[in-house]
């Protein structure tokens, strides 16, 4: 028996083999059916007999098949005795449609000429080769491009119904060449780092071929290198009894070898063994900003700090440029050293903009997530821990020699998880304070600059000829500046964009020490000094939209959330806008994106205190907000037609904007969500706290995505504490169920259902319709979660008839789904099914795409326990298309998990592996552990059934685990699944 057989992968949909040149050259297939083209035209190519003699002309790639040669490749031992006529037939006819310049008759048989790029077989030929140079060159990413290119060249099974026993033949050596290809391109996979995504490709080739030791091997290192160690053991363990039971043989030397690296934790095997010794690293990042072709002066402190660093001999050199002023120039003198010093850190340089100074620094498992990519770490090989980033990181580090240069630091402890931990890295550190308590620092206090150095760079921005004519001006300039280097190019700037000023014009404005702040030592209100040049050249309407738009906390903000804010039109928001832009007070982020540098927005913001009155500033945020509840409850009501949110939630005085689909509504409310969330956060004031609940209401969508629910939940919290401290019970019950939602994402059961009671109770004595209904309709999905069913099947009868008195169908609907749930999980299939299909009745008639497809969910697991899988398999698939175009992860992880489930209970264990490993992968930092342990526990079901019992049990010990750490009722189930099979 072969223990090697060729699989069947599945590949990209073939096209036509291009040939360069005419339109109507011919093109050939046989990498699936066989086929022939004339420009764009598909020939046909007659019988199965007639495709045959096709095949084999094609597959002698030119050569002259004999007609004997041929009557043997048709009928073997047994030809017809009219098979030399039968030739002769096909031929004829093949001819008649090809060309007499194409299929040609010589020395007694026939031949196919055409060129090589003419046929896709002999096409994958040359770029299988191509691929081969290029790995043996050491250039991996092409060689796979290659390889994936030649797999992209079959079309489902090479000679596809070609009859004869030649046909067989080579259909056999193609498939097997297919095999061995995909092998190389997943060894390919592992060499580049791409482990975590070989792992289920993997699992279903072993499945499809279980005796293929090479597939085994490839998936025991996937899995290593994937941190699943347990599992590539267990990979080992089912080949070995695989093999003695089918074969009556041991593993070959190198998977007994593999097993033994794995147990001993081999590190040389956790990254490419044949790396040739001279070779770059996989990425060489170069993310330094550019540095300011004016850069002036700090000769002292450019050759103090590029010496440390050209002389670095491995230590970590942490510097701090501080003077307890903003604007001294930290960051464009680290740029500066940084690029002088690049060809002593040959491996890169890496960058990133701590934002310190800002009410909300950077997060370093986050910083370390961006280095991490950019140093080549695929996205599915980052942990999730700061912790382990970390670690990970100094790993990545380790023999390379790069320079990291973390700005704006808020303080050591942001950064020591951003340090290097071992020689040949160095890191430039920046930061508004002394960072004493950085062990082994070396500290540096810059100063302003000198009167020398700051002529010389106000003389670069504005000209020589200017400040020539006005030396004495420009000195006064500079001095009034107070020698800050920000302070002096913001001025050079105004005055190099105004030629009709002269530099005496800008000396006798900075004369006026009403307009400058005398004590320029003193921390931050030095730099209001630097800022207050720009400032107070603003027309009134532009001080008063910069006054303004510092209030907003958002990281940055829209044209139309800006005109908000400002209560102007957007084409005359934008014009001031563009003007703050100019005299670089704001930067644009992006067209019709605006932001400040968050030392300008304090500013800012000091002056809206000192010019505004406060009802003003208020009506400010309270008309952001305004705007951001309008168009949010907009996007809701295009997700959710019918729903009550609109009759129940705040009015608004300011409307919002409006969207032609739900697509582009969609693409508004994730550009939007950070700074949607920052404005919930904000709003505290009198009067803002419920409209700020209604809007997290209204973008709920945004916890269920996974790229915000963190954030989300955060939020949630915010607003609860802020209504329960103003006693108000209508805002926190609302709040609570925003909270409530976001905890169910991350299947947290208990905290939600302690949220959800206490929302409904709330709701009771205030009389607010919206967490009356929405609260039992979440604690019955808790119950169901919990095994609660008869519980669960209460609250959710009182839900459907709470959305029923409130006449709120698209929630009935939602309820009738869950019930349906219920249902199923109590044996009540029939019901079920029915329950589900109300619900997407409702859902249909009122055009919901994306909860219909909820609706569609629900009936998949109805139908799945009902036996008919074709039809759960529909409903899922319509679902999991529908989760995807919204952005909805936790439900797309879901529905691939369901379809799993389907594919189990119809007897295709290889394809519910597979799936099963996509679920893990969608989920991952979403949907919390409970999800994750069920998605556990039907892999281990489903590997059990393809022969891989050891892998089964380690994903049923890491379930267990989980469930007993929850106290999930789940716990039983799957240690009955762990309890060894006794023998007959």
């Amino acid at each position: 028996m072969d223990r090697d057989n060729g699989p069947r992968v599945r590949v990209p949909e073939q096209r036509a083999p291009e040939k360069p040149g005419t339109a109507d050259a011919l093109r050939f297939t046989v990498l699936g059916p066989v086929r022939a083209w004339r420009g764009s035209e598909l020939l046909s190519s007659g019988s199965p007999q007639q495709r045959a003699l096709l095949a084999a002309l094609l597959l002698r790639e030119g050569r002259t098949a004999t007609a004997s040669e041929l009557i043997d490749a048709f009928w073997g031992e047994d030809p017809p005795s009219q098979a030399l006529a039968t030739i002769r037939t096909y031929a004829s006819r093949l001819r008649k449609i090809l060309g007499q310049d194409t299929l040609v008759s010589e020395s007694g048989g026939y031949a196919i000429r055409t060129d090589r790029a003419a046929l896709d077989l002999t096409l994958a030929q040359d770029l299988a080769g191509e691929a081969e140079k290029a790995r043996a060159a050491g250039d991996r990413c092409q060689a796979r491009t290659l390889i994936n290119k030649v797999l992209g060249l079959w079309d489902g099974e090479a000679l596809a119904s070609v009859p004869g026993p030649y046909a067989d033949n080579q259909r056999t050596r193609l498939e097997e060449w297919r095999l061995q290809l995909t092998e190389a391109r997943l060894d390919l996979d592992l060499e580049v780092g791409c482990h975590a995504e070989a792992v289920s490709e993997l699992t279903a080739l072993t499945a499809a071929h279980p005796l293929r030791e090479r597939l085994r091997e490839l998936l025991m290192v996937a899995l290593y290198r994937s941190g699943r160690q347990a599992e590539a053991l267990a990979v080992y363990a089912d080949t070995r009894r695989l093999l003695a039971e089918e074969l009556g043989v041991d593993p070959r030397p190198e998977l007994a070898q593999l097993q033994q690296r794995i147990l001993r934790a081999d590190e040389e095997l956790a990254r490419p063994a044949d790396e040739p010794a001279p070779a770059p690293a996989p990425l060489r990042p170069a993310q330094l900003p550019a540095t300011v072709p004016d850069f002036t002066g700090r000769s002292a402190f450019v050759s103090e700090l590029g010496g440390r660093l050209a002389t670095a001999e491995g230590s970590v050199m942490a510097v701090s440029a501080v003077a307890g002023i903003g604007g001294v120039g930290k960051t464009t003198l680290a740029v500066h050293v940084a690029h002088q010093a690049r060809r002593h850190f040959p491996d890169g340089q890496l960058y990133v903009d701590l934002q310190g100074a800002g009410a909300r620094a950077a997060e370093p498992e986050t910083v370390l997530g961006s280095f991490l990519r950019a140093l080549g770490t695929a996205d599915s090989a980052i942990p999730d821990t700061l912790d382990e980033r970390a670690a990970l990181y100094r790993s990545t580090l380790d023999g390379r020699r790069i320079l990291i240069l973390l700005d704006n630091a808020h303080d050591a402890a942001q950064i020591r998880p951003l340090l290097p931990g071992t020689a040949g890295c160095a890191a430039l550190v920046t930061s508004r304070v002394r960072m004493v308590d950085l062990a082994g620092a070396h500290l540096v206090d810059l100063d302003v600059m000198s009167p020398e150095e700051a002529l010389q760079l106000f003389t670069r921005i504005v000209g020589d000829e200017r400040v020539g004519a006005e030396r004495e001006a420009a000195l006064d300039v500079v001095a009034a500046c107070g020698f800050l280097p920000l302070a002096i190019r913001i001025a050079a700037s105004r005055l190099a964009a105004r030629r009709t000023w002269t530099v005496s014009v800008l000396a006798a404005k900075l004369a006026d020490e009403r307009r400058r702040l005398d004590e320029l030592q003193a921390g931050d209100l030095a730099v209001k000094a630097t800022f207050e040049l720009g400032y107070g050249q603003l027309e009134p309407a532009q001080a008063r939209a910069f006054r303004l738009l510092g209030l907003a906390d958002g990281p940055d903000i829209s044209l139309a959330a800006a005109a908000a804010l400002l209560n102007l039109d957007p084409h005359a928001a934008e014009d001031l806008l563009e003007a703050l832009v100019d005299t670089s007070l704001v930067e644009s982020a992006a067209p019709g994106r605006y932001r400040y540098h968050d030392l300008v927005r304090l500013y800012a913001r000091a002056c809206a205190e000192r010019d505004e009155e406060p009802v003003e500033r208020e009506s400010a945020l309270s008309r952001l907000l305004d705007f951001y509840l309008a168009t949010a409850a907009g996007v809701y009501a295009l997700e959710r037609p019918g729903d009550r949110l609109a009759d129940h939630r705040e009015p608004t005085q300011y409307s919002g904007l409006t969207f032609a689909d739900r697509h582009s509504a969609q693409d508004w409310l994730y550009t939007e969500a950070n700074s949607l969330l920052a404005c919930v956060r904000q709003s505290s004031g009198s009067g803002a706290v419920r409209r700020a609940v209604d809007l997290l209401w209204a973008t709920k969508d945004l916890a269920e995505s996974g790229a915000n629910s963190k954030q989300y939940e955060a939020a949630a919290i915010t607003m609860r504490d802020l209504a329960r401290s103003s006693d108000d019970a209508r805002a926190e019950g609302r709040a609570l169920i925003t909270l409530t939602n976001a905890r169910l994402v991350a299947g947290r059961f208990d905290q939600a259902e302690r949220d959800a009671q206490r929302a409904m109770r709330l709701a009771r004595a205030v009389d607010d319709p919206l967490p009356s209904c929405w609260a039992p309709n979440d604690l019955g999905i808790i119950a169901l979660y919990q095994n609660r069913h008869a519980e669960g099947e209460a609250y959710l009868e009182q839900a459907i008839a709470n959305f029923r008195a409130d006449g709120n169908r698209p929630g009935e609907a939602s309820a009738l789904c869950n019930l349906s749930r219920i249902h199923l999980a109590m044996g009540n299939t029939t019901s079920a099914v029915a329950l589900a299909q109300q619900g997407i009745d409702i859902y249909d008639e009122l055009g919901h795409a994306l909860r219909g497809a909820n609706g569609r969910y629900a009936l998949g697991l109805a139908l799945t326990q009902s036996g008919r899988f074709a039809d759960a398999t529909e409903q899922l698939h319509d679902a999991l298309a529908v989760f995807r175009d919204s952005r909805q992860r936790l439900w797309e992880g879901m529905a691939t998990f369901r379809l799993a489930e389907v594919d189990l209970a119809a007897g295709l264990p290889a394809q519910a592996a597979t799936k099963s490993e996509q679920a893990l992968a969608i989920l991952r930092g979403i949907g919390g552990e409970w999800r994750r342990g069920n998605v556990l526990t039907v892999l281990g079901r489903a590997l059990s059934e393809i022969g891989q019992p050891g892998r089964a049990q380690v994903c049923w010990r890491e379930a267990l685990e989980i469930y007993e750490a929850l106290g999930s009722a789940e716990i039983e189930t799957v240690r009955k699944l762990l309890v060894p099979t006794l023998p007959g």
